[in-house]
């Protein structure tokens, strides 16, 4: 066994240094602030939760767990997700009467992942969770709320993607008639790859236009205009449901004024198996992956004892940075460099000034070994050096 260098962490994990944690820690609160103006209230889960209920339920692949074991020999996992610890709350504390709950969170989730390649196993989401309605309006009021966090993290560049997994399940089903067969399709297209799909629809033994029905299917993507398009892929009254939820999310997006950051992707599918109707990615500038993503999933809230509607989103908060290009500013901190003789002096005015708000470092001179390169991290020195008021006079500036 190869002895690991006590510089190594575990394989995915990151370090965050001062100048990137002040940075995703300003931007983290402006994001807070949005959602609590929309009135939903943050709560925090354990880091823990028993396999066999949360684990099992987050729909997360089961090699992507941290798993141990605690005295008793239950088995527990790192949180992999944050909406099915929040359903477990909800499901057993909270949904008590009719009234729909909003819940935020700001908190880490841990995913293994059994090659780093630069993404991490340990990253933090900012999300919300609205619990107890099953209407459209809530769904669109979810995205609108969306639109409002990135824009005031300082996101303006963004584009979120629409669908609704009854559209495509319905869909597949007519077309490919069973369930394993549908599956491998939604595997290429959560996969994004639409070559694999293409190739797998024409070696199946479909007719010709069934065929073009999948193609076509892959062309659903714009504005409104996909609706009647969709509607000319089915067969028969199923899967209308869907489109029509779809357009009326379409009219209540418009209200909320959102509606340049909107496109409808209805060959949009997730890897998240609890998501049951109107789902959602949002995507940057400079970010290869879906900086956050969201939709409706009913019936999770069913693995914990409760019938309920539930829609939500969670951001990825270092690809929400990562999107924004944010680059690292000098401090803003301000230091006082003292000597012993005017160490009084040096603490009265290092108070002063932190009650004027600003940051201050207090530092005495025997403690720096090159003060020029000491202080020029700060964006403003104080010199209290030198003999007092009483003697010699002392250098002050």
């Amino acid at each position: 066994m190869t002895k690991l260098f006590m510089f190594e962490k575990p394989l995915g994990m990151r370090d965050t240094f001062p100048d990137l944690y002040e940075i995703k820690d300003r931007t983290k609160k402006r994001m807070e602030g949005a959602m609590k103006r929309w009135g939903y209230k943050f709560i925090e889960t354990p880091s823990l939760e028993y396999y066999e209920t949360v684990g099992e339920a987050s729909a997360i692949l089961d090699q992507q767990l941290f798993k141990l074991l605690d005295q008793q020999g239950h088995t527990l996992v790192l949180r992999p997700d944050m909406t099915a610890p929040i359903a477990r709350i909800a499901a057993s504390k909270l949904l008590k009467d009719q009234a729909p709950l909003r819940l935020a969170y700001s908190n880490s989730v841990f995913r293994a992942q059994q090659r780093e390649g630069g993404r991490p196993a340990e990253f933090e989401q900012v999300g919300i969770e609205c619990i107890g309605d099953d209407s459209v309006s809530a769904d669109a009021e979810v995205i609108a709320l969306m639109v409002s966090v990135l824009k005031e993290a300082g996101l303006d560049n963004f584009k979120i993607s629409i669908g609704h997994i009854g559209f495509v399940q319905e869909l597949f089903k007519q077309i490919v008639g069973t369930e394993e067969r549908a599956e491998t399709l939604r595997r290429f297209l959560y996969e994004k790859n639409y070559v694999g799909y293409r190739k797998h629809v024409n070696e199946l033994t479909l007719s010709s236009i069934d065929k073009q029905r999948l193609f076509s299917f892959l062309k659903l993507r714009g504005s409104d205009n996909v609706f009647a398009e969709a509607h000319s892929l089915l067969e028969g009254e199923k899967g209308l449901q869907a489109l029509e939820q779809l357009k009326e999310l379409w009219s209540i997006l418009k209200d909320y004024g959102v509606e340049q950051y909107i496109k409808f992707d209805l060959s949009l599918v997730s890897h998240m198996s609890y998501y049951s109707g109107i789902l959602f990615e949002v995507y940057g500038e400079h970010v290869g992956f879906a900086i956050g993503n969201g939709g409706r999933y009913d019936k999770l809230l069913e693995k914990f004892g409760k019938t309920s509607g539930a829609t939500g989103f969670g951001l990825r908060l270092d690809y929400v940075l990562e999107a924004m290009k944010v680059e690292l500013t000098s401090s803003e901190q301000e230091c006082v460099l003292f000597s012993d003789e005017r160490r009084k002096e040096a603490i009265t005015l290092a108070s002063e000034l932190r009650g004027e708000g600003k940051e201050v470092v207090l530092q005495n001179w025997k403690g720096v070994g090159d003060v020029d390169e000491f202080t020029k991290g700060f964006s403003n020195v104080h010199f209290v050096v030198g003999r007092d008021s009483n003697g010699n006079g002392g250098e002050k500036r």
